[in-house]
């Protein structure tokens, strides 16, 4: 098979919603959403709510733990123009140490909690989130903030 056709890789706490499932993905032409995510992978909840948003878009969707994605994405058809997303910097960096070609990625939604500092609007993060996000520049990933598609892209390099 080879090379997955990734679209495009987000961040995003809430993973598919509204915004990702009709806005990105008409945005950057993608026909498959795969959630890499342990616990959405698990929960028939989850997968309902978000496969409904994925119906609107007439789009497929598939929920895979980030193994299965590690060791399964190199099978996905030239033809699946794959948006990848999951919910944290520490899941991209695993895929990428797993040989998941991410080229570009898109963060959008790492929402506050205890520890974590303002970057943008919607993007707060703590050390972790730094250094991680410092891990896959030097890794060759094109990071950056943009919440929706008008938006300007902000690097990474230069708010952390």
């Amino acid at each position: 098979m080879g090379i997955p056709n990734i679209v495009l890789t987000r961040i995003d706490n809430r993973l598919v919603h509204g915004q990702v499932g009709v806005v990105w993905t008409s945005s950057i032409g993608a026909n498959l959403l795969l959630v890499a995510n342990d616990d959405a992978a698990k929960s028939e909840l989850q997968q309902e709510l978000m496969s409904a948003t994925a119906e609107t878009s007439e789009v497929g969707i598939r929920f895979w733990s980030l193994e299965k994605t590690i060791t399964t994405i190199e099978k996905a058809s030239p033809r699946q123009k794959i948006f990848l997303i999951v919910k944290t910097p520490q899941d991209v960096l695993r895929l990428v140490q797993g040989g998941v070609p991410i080229a570009e990625l898109n963060v959008g939604n790492m929402h506050h909690s205890e520890g974590k500092v303002q970057l943008t609007k919607k993007v707060y993060v703590d050390q972790d989130d730094k250094d991680t996000f410092s891990k896959l520049v030097e890794l060759g990933v094109d990071v950056y903030i943009q919440d929706v598609p008008e938006e300007r892209k902000i690097a990474i390099k230069d708010v952390i």
